[in-house]
């Protein structure tokens, strides 16, 4: 019986030993040297500056250009409306009638009033003029001259007066033609023949908005804004005459053929979303622009004459949220170095920090390596994927 365990120790123990030597033929060599086979290929692009039109992406919205609410300037019922609703108008077109007949009776007067007031001073003129002469010799008093010539000054006063009545009641009567105060497309009518109108009431008659051109109101963040002034400042980015050009995405992603300018940015920040507004103004001929679209601008702030760009593939995340990429340094070994990206260029990185010309960054092969193996790189894309097993391809299927 005890032969029998001490046999059974001994197969233990070749067993254990046996384990252990697999286990170690699997693992690689310590020491960060390479793997066996040789150093791993990976697909680099070599990093050069180069010169980037840098532009920015925002959203903003569509207004009219002008627009302005017909309001009645007198009272009074509708007799006409003169337009279509949703047509285009031109400033001076006559869009409603008021029923004019009180305005007229106002209007004959008021210049009947003037004629009396005229026929009056001419009366008194004469009378003044008689009066002179015979103060002269003595034949009225001095005072009832006096009285003429004060008489006559009144006259002529409400002459002046019967004038201002007169002119108010022609405003009167031509405000009874509701006219359009600009030109564009109206929108719809809020009043219909013979309902009642007052001068100065809340609710617009109708709206007229000019489409052509349009404003494009889009918000940026301060942030980005004092990037730009930085960058600008330092002189990492060149501005001219052109990053004042626009160009528009419309809602569907098509980009919309006419090209706009930006008029100015607003000079206070809005406390809410930290952001302000940048004006562009668009023509808008064919008027494909309607107000209250959502649209996205595309703004040339500048030149970066000697910017760094990575291939997106070849950036990656870190646990802090810091963008890494996998170089190759001097040594022919694999280095991870952190950048400071600044905004997507196409399918790239724009890197501030962390690359300089020369580099070697890595796109292709990370998965087979890690910081400070010994690495052969070749060109991004001439490396040579293994084939798939048949199995996969049957799975794929």
């Amino acid at each position: 019986m005890q032969v029998t365990n001490k046999f059974r120790d001994i197969a233990a123990l070749g067993i254990f030993c046996i384990s252990l030597t697999v286990t170690a033929c699997g693992q690689p060599p310590a020491g960060g040297g390479p793997p066996p086979g040789g150093a791993p290929e990976v697909g680099v692009v070599v990093v050069q500056p180069q010169r980037v039109a840098i532009t920015t992406e925002l959203a903003g919205r569509t207004f009219p250009y002008l627009i302005a609410e017909v309001r009645p300037q007198v009272g009074g019922i509708i007799r006409e409306r003169l337009f279509t609703e949703g047509g285009d108008v031109t400033a001076g077109d006559v869009l409603y009638q008021i029923d004019p007949l009180t305005y007229q009776a106002a209007y004959a007067g008021a210049k009947a009033q003037l004629s009396r007031a005229e026929a009056n001073l001419t009366a008194i003129g004469s009378r003044v003029e008689r009066y002179k002469e015979l103060v002269a010799v003595n034949a009225v008093s001095r005072q009832d001259y006096d009285d003429a010539v004060a008489a006559r000054l009144q006259a002529a006063a409400d002459i002046e007066v019967n004038k201002a009545a007169v002119e108010t009641a022609r405003i009167n009567l031509a405000y009874t033609r509701v006219i359009a105060p600009i030109s564009g497309r109206i929108g719809k009518s809020s009043v219909t023949t013979g309902a009642l109108v007052t001068a100065g009431q809340s609710t617009a008659l109708a709206t007229i908005q000019q489409l052509d051109p349009v404003y494009v109101d889009v918000t940026q963040s301060s942030a980005n804004l004092l990037l730009l002034k930085r960058n600008a400042t330092n002189g990492r980015i060149k501005q001219g005459a052109n990053q004042a050009k626009v160009k528009l995405l419309l809602e569907d992603g098509t980009p919309y053929p006419q090209e706009g300018v930006l008029k100015f940015s607003d000079v206070t920040v809005d406390p809410g979303t930290g952001s302000v507004i940048l004006r562009t103004v668009f023509p808008n001929p064919h008027q494909l622009l309607l107000p209250g679209m959502y649209v996205r601008a595309i703004l040339a702030e500048g030149v970066n004459e000697r910017a760094i760009l990575v291939p997106q593939q070849g950036v990656t995340r870190d646990s802090k949220g810091n963008a890494t990429a996998m170089v190759v340094d001097g040594a022919g070994k694999a280095e991870q170095r952190l950048l400071k990206v600044e905004r997507s260029v196409g399918d790239t990185w724009l890197v501030s920090e962390g690359l300089k010309a020369g580099d070697q960054v890595i796109l292709e092969g990370l998965q087979k390596i890690r910081p400070g193996v010994p690495v052969k790189a070749v060109a991004f894309g001439s490396t040579t994927a293994p084939a798939a097993p048949a199995t996969s391809a049957k799975a794929a299927k």
